[in-house]
């Protein structure tokens, strides 16, 4: 069975790189039937916060993904530890004691020849008098994996293709920290064997950590599973998706007022296709190999454009449970009325909040363009023919418009607009015939009034 796992720290909100993996990993397990794990990696004591942990799970959830298992790291160390200290009964791991202060001075002599940053393995053949002795000044080893030297490491990506690392490349890296907790590489490849997991799907940054993961695969016996890098996600320019382009977490976006199915939906195709999928349409034609090997990119744009036409489509009941918590003191049956008039008009929930008063404020806001506008003579004698119908005149309004068409001799577009500025402070908006309908003929009479005393 396919057995795939997303596997975030809760050390912030869900990047919307994340949320793309977590979502490309839910698609491939239901697609095949299989099984979708949650992993909590929250070895990191210092940032790894648990309102961060609920707020992740309540964001994968709004996104529309459910999950099988669920497992924390946090709670799994004597598991790590003890596939430690086998290693190092078996000669294939050691103790360094090595400060920060000497490694970054390594660090620096590799860069100083142009050579990529790689331990040098001085800590491999110590004898137990020099441990004792580095103990007694108060080190504390971290535990690296002896690198065999001289291999190759060789794997098939199921979307790169055949990789290649070489050992000599590597050196020696750190499996457990002096803290007693777990590497990432370390705990990753003993959590997914333990979990059996079959297919790893990633971001292509995590292409390196594979060559460190498939020789603790081999080194610990476990069967590795297959691996597919898919592209990053990029802002527009091309580099890396970051707070300095804006919104770069799902959060972000919720606060934007975006809806979870057109963010999902978004983040599956990255605008590969203009047909609107439904999530059960896009689980039967999911297909990995289909992402490609280009780096995607994020368009705030598009994702606009996938939104309106989401906001379109969706039953004005799920609508309405997305926008309460724009405006959570609203009347529900009010707001849904109000959302089946706007629904054409906005690209997100929280343009709401701009019509909202329209439909539930007798005096509108009249900002300075709508007054200049409202102010020229052959816009104010617009208005005042409508006033003048409307206070003798119980008819509806197409009669009284009718009727000013007449006595205008101008046609029907010329005559809305005023009227749309005068009842709505905007030149743009939902359609005005059902705003017209909705509205009480009293407030439609205060307003014109209103627009016709502006001085």
């Amino acid at each position: 069975m396919i057995r795939v796992r997303f596997a975030p720290s809760p050390t912030g909100t869900l990047h919307l790189g994340n949320a793309r993996t977590a979502i490309l990993n839910w698609l491939f397990s239901r697609h095949f039937g299989g099984k979708f794990i949650l992993r909590i990696e929250d070895t990191d004591i210092e940032r790894s916060k648990k309102e961060y942990e609920i707020q992740l799970i309540n964001t994968l959830i709004w996104l529309g993904l459910d999950w099988d298992e669920k497992y924390r790291q946090s709670e799994r160390l004597e598991i790590y530890r003890n596939y430690a200290k086998k290693l190092l009964e078996e000669g294939r791991a050691y103790y360094c004691y090595c400060t920060p202060e000497e490694l970054e001075a390594e660090r620096k002599f590799c860069q100083s020849r142009g050579l990529p940053p790689r331990y040098s393995g001085k800590c491999r053949f110590l004898t137990e008098t020099q441990k004792r002795r580095f103990e007694i000044e108060g080190r504390k080893p971290t535990i690296r994996f002896l690198v065999p030297e001289g291999e190759a490491i060789e794997f098939l990506d199921l979307l790169k293709g055949k990789m290649r690392f070489l050992t000599d490349e590597i050196g020696d890296f750190i499996i457990m920290r002096s803290t007693g907790i777990p590497a990432y590489n370390f705990a990753v490849v003993i959590d997914d064997a333990l979990m059996e997991i079959t297919h790893v799907i990633r971001g292509e940054d995590h292409l390196s950590n594979t060559a460190c993961q498939l020789l603790l695969y081999k080194t610990l016996n476990f069967n590795p599973p297959q691996f597919g890098h898919h592209p990053l996600l990029l802002a527009p320019d091309r580099t890396k998706l970051s707070k300095r382009h804006g919104a770069v977490s799902v959060e972000d976006y919720k606060e934007k007022g975006f809806l979870p199915e057109a963010l999902f939906f978004y983040l599956t195709t990255l605008g590969g296709t203009k047909e609107i999928l439904t999530k059960k349409e896009l689980i039967v034609h999911f297909d990995l190999k289909k992402l490609g090997r280009s780096n995607a990119i994020f368009d705030v744009k598009s994702l606009l454009a996938i939104n309106r036409a989401f906001i379109r489509n969706l039953p004005l009941d799920t609508l309405l449970k997305y926008t309460k918590p724009f405006l959570p003191k609203a009347n529900s049956q009010l707001l849904k009325t109000v959302i089946e008039i706007v629904r054409e008009n906005i690209g997100t929930l929280r343009d709401i909040e701009i019509y909202w008063p329209i439909f539930t404020e007798l005096e509108i806001n009249l900002d300075n363009e709508a007054k200049k506008f409202l102010k020229q003579e052959e816009i104010r004698k617009i208005i005042q023919l409508f006033y003048e119908n409307m206070e003798i005149s119980n008819e509806n309004f197409e009669i009284i418009l009718s009727k000013v068409v007449e006595k205008t001799g101008l046609k029907i577009g010329k005559l809305l607009l005023p009227l749309r500025v005068a009842l709505t402070g905007r030149k743009e908006g939902p359609e005005l015939k059902k705003i017209l309908s909705f509205l009480p003929k009293e407030w439609i009479k205060f307003r014109l009034k209103r627009a016709l005393e502006i001085s």
